[in-house]
C-alpha cells in the first residue's frame, strides 16, 4: 500500500454495529489512526477541530445530515475542496455512483465490501489507482479436446448449489460436455461478483437479478440466459426481545439487515414491512421507521446479536437456519410465504462469450437444468456436495443436516424450472422502480436471451417441471403474490396504550411509541413556526421540538395545571427516526386494548382528518380515541418540525 499507515482517517457512520466493523477492517490494513463520526453533522465539528485529518470515508444513508449533504458541504469550502472522500454505501446502484462522482467524490464503495475493496479505494482516492484486471484472451483457453473455460462467479449461498451440483456430475461422469470446461470462482461478496463481471475477469456470473439488470441499463454488455433458482431467503427476527402483539411493534424504530439494495430481498422486506402499516426505508429517506441496512450475508448472524436495535435480517439460505439453530434467530416466514416461486439470483454472460462460444452456452443452459432437478430428486446428496462447494474452508459451520433440512423444506428453495421468466423479471422492476424509487425500467426482451432455455427444453422437454399445469395454476401459484395488508386489522391495533386527555376526550397511544413522561419545561420558542409548535426543550442534551395537542387539534388552547405534561415518543421523521414532545392536559394510565372493544373508526366529514386515527376502543365506562403518532404531522409539518430542532 502506497498509503502512509499513520494518515487520519474521519470516519463517518450513523449505525455502531457498522462503524465496529469498518474500524476492523482499517484496523486490519494497518490503519490505527481514526476519528470516528455518528452523522454528517458530527463529521462537520470533527473536521473543524482537527486539522490532521486527511481523508473522510462517509455513509450516505444517515438521519440529520446524511453522507451525500455532508459531501456537498465539505466541496463548498475551500478548504477542504481537495480533501479525499470515499462514499461507503448500499446505494450500488449505477445512477446513485454517477450522482456521487459529479458532486466531488473520489471514489464509491458499496457496502457490504472487504478489507481488500476497501483498500484499493484508499490507494485511488490518494490518486495511487492499481492497474485494472487484464482481461484473459478466451481463445487461449480452450483445452486440446477443443473445451473452452468458462470462468463463472458465484457466492456461499444455497442459491448457486447447482453451480456445484454441476461440476459434481461431470466429475462422477455423468455429464461429459463437449464443448466447456467449467471454473467457478467463489467471492465474498456482491461487490466482487458484479466487478468481476463488469471488467470481463469472469465470462459468467450467478448474481441478483435486480443488480443484474441495473448493469445491463449503464451499457454493461450482459444477457441474462437462465434463473439460479426460485425462492430459497428466508426473513428471520432477533430472539433478544420477545414478539408480541401489537407486531408492527416489534421493528418500528429498528433495523432490518438485506445483503444488497439491489436484490429482491430488499423488495420482499420493503413489501411485507409496508403491509404491516412500517415505513422500511434506507435513513435519509422520508418517514422512515424500519430502517434498512446493508450488511454482507454471513455477517448477519454476529451483526443481529451484536446490535441491540436490529430486530431481524432478510437473507438466502442456508445463513437464517443457521442463526437459528445457533439460538440467535426465530424465523419470521420464507420468502416464498410473500411471493411464490419468486426470481432471485440469475445467470448472466457476457457477450463476447455468448458470439464467441454459443455451444457452450448451450451446454451450460442444458446441464443447468439437469443439476435443478438432480437437487429436487437427490436432497440427501446434494446436501453433501453443498457443504464441501459452499464452505470448502469449513469457516461458515454448515452440516449436511442443516442444508438438507433447507432444500427439503417444500415452501423453499425450487430449482426444478429454470426457465427464465420475462413476466415476473417485469413484476420485480416495476415495484422497485414505482413502489421503492430504485433502479431504473429494463428492456427485457434485450436482455433476456431466450434461445438457450427454448433450446435446452427442446432437446429434454422433462427439464421443465410439471409443477404447474394450466395456465390457472400459474397463476394460483407462480405469479402469486401473498396479501399482508395488516395496516389497520384489529389484531395489530391490540395492545397497551398510554392513555391522556385533552379536553373531555381521552387518547390512547402505543406504548412502544413513548419514551418517558415529563413535567413541563421551560420551552425555547422558535420564531416563523406553525402556533402548535411550541418551541424546542434541552432534554440531557438531546434538543427535542414540542408541539402542544390542543392546538394541533384546534381545540381551545387554556392555561397549563400542575397535570400538564409533556409525553416524549418516537416517530417517523422526514430523516428516519426522531424524538418529539407533545404537550397533553393530564396523563391517565396504561390502558390494555382487545380485540372485542375496538371499532373502525367513525366518518366525522371531510372536516376532520381521521388520517391519525386508527380506531375507538370503547371501554366499560369510557372511550379511547386511538392514535397513530407517525400520522400526527403531515409532511410541511415534519419539515418544520425538523428546522426546529
Amino acid at each position: 500500500m502506497k498509503v502512509d499507515l499513520n494518515t487520519k482517517i474521519l470516519l463517518v457512520e450513523d449505525a455502531s454495529t457498522m462503524r465496529r466493523m469498518e474500524v476492523r477492517i482499517l484496523n486490519q490494513l494497518g490503519f490505527k489512526n481514526i476519528v470516528e463520526a455518528s452523522d454528517g453533522n458530527d463529521a462537520l465539528k470533527k473536521l473543524k477541530n482537527d486539522k490532521e485529518i486527511k481523508i473522510i470515508i462517509s455513509d450516505w444513508s444517515m438521519p440529520d445530515l446524511d453522507g451525500y449533504e455532508l459531501l456537498i458541504k465539505i466541496r463548498e469550502k475551500a478548504e477542504y475542496k481537495e480533501l479525499p472522500f470515499i462514499m461507503a454505501t448500499g446505494h450500488g446502484d449505477k445512477s446513485s455512483v454517477a450522482k456521487v462522482f459529479e458532486a466531488g467524490a473520489n471514489c464509491v464503495i458499496t457496502k457490504p465490501f472487504s478489507p481488500d475493496e476497501l483498500k484499493i479505494k484508499i490507494n485511488e482516492a490518494f490518486g495511487h489507482k492499481l492497474e485494472s484486471v487484464k482481461k484473459v484472451d478466451k481463445e487461449l483457453e480452450i483445452d486440446k479436446e477443443g473445451r473452452v473455460k468458462l470462468k463463472i462467479a458465484h457466492i456461499q449461498i444455497t442459491d448457486h448449489l447447482t453451480l456445484g451440483v454441476m461440476q459434481h456430475m461431470i466429475k462422477t461422469g455423468q455429464k461429459t460436455p463437449k464443448h466447456l470446461n467449467i471454473e467457478t470462482v467463489c467471492m465474498g461478496g456482491w461487490n466482487p461478483v458484479q466487478s468481476a463481471i463488469e471488467e470481463g475477469s469472469v465470462d459468467a456470473a450467478y448474481i441478483l437479478a435486480p443488480l443484474a439488470m441495473d448493469l445491463f441499463n449503464y451499457n454493461v454488455p450482459v444477457k441474462l440466459i437462465m434463473f439460479c433458482h426460485k425462492n430459497g431467503s428466508i426473513f428471520v427476527r432477533s430472539k433478544a426481545e420477545q414478539y408480541r402483539k401489537p407486531y408492527q411493534m416489534f421493528f418500528k424504530h429498528k433495523t432490518i439487515f438485506i445483503p444488497h439494495k439491489l436484490s429482491i430481498h430488499n423488495m420482499l422486506a420493503h413489501m411485507y414491512l409496508t403491509h404491516m402499516g412500517l415505513k422500511p426505508g434506507s435513513a435519509g429517506k422520508e418517514s422512515v421507521n424500519v430502517l434498512f441496512d446493508i450488511v454482507p450475508p454471513v455477517a448477519m448472524p454476529a451483526f443481529l446479536k451484536e446490535n441491540s436495535d436490529s430486530r431481524g435480517f432478510i437473507v438466502a439460505e442456508p445463513i437464517g437456519s443457521k442463526a437459528i439453530a445457533a439460538g440467535i434467530a426465530e424465523k419470521q416466514l420464507l420468502s416464498s410465504e410473500i411471493w411464490n416461486d419468486h426470481p432471485c439470483c440469475v445467470a448472466v454472460f457476457r457477450d463476447e462469450f455468448i458470439d464467441k462460444y454459443p455451444d457452450a452456452v448451450q451446454e451450460f443452459s442444458g446441464m443447468l437444468m439437469d443439476a435443478g432437478q438432480f437437487i429436487t430428486k437427490n436432497p440427501d446428496q446434494s446436501a453433501k456436495i453443498a457443504v464441501d462447494f459452499l464452505d470448502p474452508e469449513k469457516k461458515l459451520g454448515l452440516t449436511e443436516d442443516l442444508l438438507k433440512t433447507v432444500l427439503t423444506d417444500p415452501m423453499g428453495i425450487s430449482t426444478d424450472n429454470l426457465f427464465p421468466d420475462i413476466s415476473q423479471l417485469d413484476r420485480m422492476q416495476q415495484y422497485m422502480s414505482k413502489e421503492m424509487n430504485i433502479g431504473g425500467i429494463t428492456d427485457l426482451e434485450s436482455f433476456v436471451d431466450l434461445r438457450f432455455a427454448e433450446q435446452a427444453l427442446k432437446e429434454d422437454p422433462s427439464r421443465k417441471s410439471n409443477k404447474y399445469d394450466n395456465d390457472e395454476q400459474k397463476r394460483a401459484g407462480v405469479s402469486k403474490i401473498n396479501d399482508f395488508s395488516l395496516t389497520k386489522s384489529v389484531a395489530l391495533r391490540t395492545g397497551k396504550y398510554l392513555t391522556f386527555g385533552l379536553a373531555e376526550e381521552r387518547y390512547g397511544i402505543g406504548i412502544l411509541d413513548v419514551k418517558e413522561i415529563i413535567e413541563m419545561a421551560d420551552i425555547r420558542p422558535l420564531p416563523r413556526m406553525p402556533d402548535f409548535i411550541k418551541g424546542v426543550i434541552n432534554l440531557r442534551g438531546k434538543v427535542i421540538p414540542i408541539i402542544e395537542m390542543r392546538q394541533k387539534f384546534g381545540m381551545e388552547f387554556v392555561e397549563y395545571t400542575d397535570r400538564t405534561c409533556i409525553i416524549v415518543v418516537e416517530i417517523s421523521a422526514l430523516k428516519g427516526s426522531a424524538y418529539m414532545g407533545i404537550v397533553v392536559d393530564k396523563v391517565f394510565d396504561v390502558a390494555i386494548v382487545t380485540e372485542d372493544e375496538i371499532q373502525d373508526t367513525p366518518d366525522f366529514g371531510n372536516s376532520v382528518n381521521i388520517d391519525y386515527i386508527t380506531g375507538i376502543a370503547k371501554k366499560k365506562n369510557y372511550v379511547i380515541i386511538l392514535l397513530d403518532i407517525d400520522q400526527i404531522l403531515n409532511k410541511q409539518e415534519k419539515s418544520d418540525m425538523a428546522i426546529a430542532s
